[in-house]
């Protein structure tokens, strides 16, 4: 734990690697870190980015993070989450590779971790490796997720600041875009402004007027559309400003702290379900009648509520006949 603390980055990577393993010993070490740095966490701004691939998240996050290394004289922690390789379940993006300046600092800890399938693309200790590098001394968090599937959701019930970056011709764009992801959205950037700044423009106008039709933010924040691009710089440090003044608005009216322990409780609630999924597909019972019930699914000789109705029977009950 000490040198968690310490902010020794490498023993820091060690510490998340454990909070990853699925191994019991490892679980029952990681817990025991993770209640003894969390009197040391908390006192960051966590930033959630999404977008759709190609939109530019991680070259918007390394101009971002040096912009505050070098001008704010902050600590910058990325949780980038990559999509897994279906072989070896490893990432297959390697943001290090894609935030050389950033990667170099010694400001900064970038962890690409594999999203291994769970749900939303986002790996399933972000929460607890987000803690661990509070506790390292990290003052600005940034998420980055895959862009995928629920991701968006997932991302926004982990941090203070959801950033959905978008790219000019956003009027396809949002026909394309689920109405969840815009109403979750604390700030729309359309990047790469600079190529385009016509098109860009009329993005930003096409996603201010689309915001306008979600209902109010539960934090009291009203959403906006900026152009920025994070090739040239451009709306970066204006960027970081919406930032900041969302988290003054947030902590002045009390909504900061209220959501931070809504998301806590939610974290608990997702802690429990995915152990009780585990505890669920090892028990004995249910692990020897899964094999044959998947089978009776597949050739239709009984339906998939059935046989679900039924291992759930001999998870309660080992002792149950269907």
């Amino acid at each position: 734990m000490q040198g968690v603390l310490s902010g020794d980055r490498a023993i820091l990577g060690r510490a998340i690697t454990l909070v990853e393993s699925t191994r019991p010993a490892d679980q029952e070490l990681a817990e025991q870190i993770l209640e003894a740095c969390l009197p040391h966490t908390g006192n960051s701004i966590r930033v959630g980015i999404t977008g759709i691939p190609g939109a530019g998240k991680s070259t918007l996050i390394e101009v971002l993070g040096m912009l505050l290394i070098r001008e704010h004289s902050k600590t910058v922690a990325v949780l980038a989450v990559d999509p897994s390789s279906q072989i070896s379940g490893g990432s297959i993006l390697g943001d290090k590779t894609r935030m050389a300046s950033l990667a170099a600092s010694d400001k900064a800890f970038i962890r690409p971790s594999p999203s291994r399938g769970s749900l939303g693309g986002v790996a399933q200790r972000t929460r607890e490796a987000m803690l661990l590098c509070e506790a390292a001394g990290y003052g600005t968090i940034i998420v980055e997720t895959v862009g995928v599937g629920q991701s968006e959701v997932a991302v926004h019930d982990m941090v203070d600041f959801f950033l959905l970056l978008m790219l000019p011709g956003a009027g396809d764009e949002l026909q394309g875009m689920k109405r969840g992801v815009m109403e979750l959205a604390d700030l729309v950037a359309i990047n790469k402004a600079d190529v385009n700044p016509a098109a860009a423009a009329r993005a930003r106008t096409e996603a201010e007027n689309a915001l306008h039709y979600f209902p109010a933010l539960p934090t009291g924040w009203t959403a906006r559309a900026v152009t920025c691009s994070a090739l040239s710089g451009q709306g970066i440090a204006e960027l970081w400003n919406d930032v900041l003044e969302h988290q003054k608005r947030t902590l002045g009216n009390g909504s900061f702290t209220r959501v931070r322990r809504e998301q806590a409780i939610k974290w608990m609630n997702d802690i429990i379900q995915q152990g009780l999924a585990n505890h669920f597909r090892s028990h004995a019972a249910t692990r020897a009648g899964l094999v044959g019930l998947e089978k009776d699914v597949m050739e239709g000789r009984t339906t998939s509520f059935r046989a679900a109705r039924t291992l759930l029977q001999l998870y309660i009950d080992p002792n149950f006949v269907s």
